[in-house]
């Protein structure tokens, strides 16, 4: 009777550590998802900055002249 007790608490305590890693994996997922978002959004924030640059310096040789 002791090892069918002890069985089944080692079974439930085995348990309890595979959801514990299946939601550290999930966490880690999502926040990977949120930094490639993040670098993304950098970019695309970049390239119109440097558009802008770019229209800027054209539009002040177009003075110039």
């Amino acid at each position: 009777m002791k090892m069918l007790v002890a069985a089944a608490v080692a079974a439930m305590l085995a348990g309890c550590g595979v959801e514990t890693a299946g939601t550290a994996a999930t966490v880690a997922s999502l926040k990977k998802q949120e930094l490639q978002d993040g670098q993304r959004t950098m970019q695309q924030a970049q390239q119109k900055i440097n558009s802008a640059m770019q229209l800027e310096q054209e539009h002040a040789a177009n003075a110039d002249k």
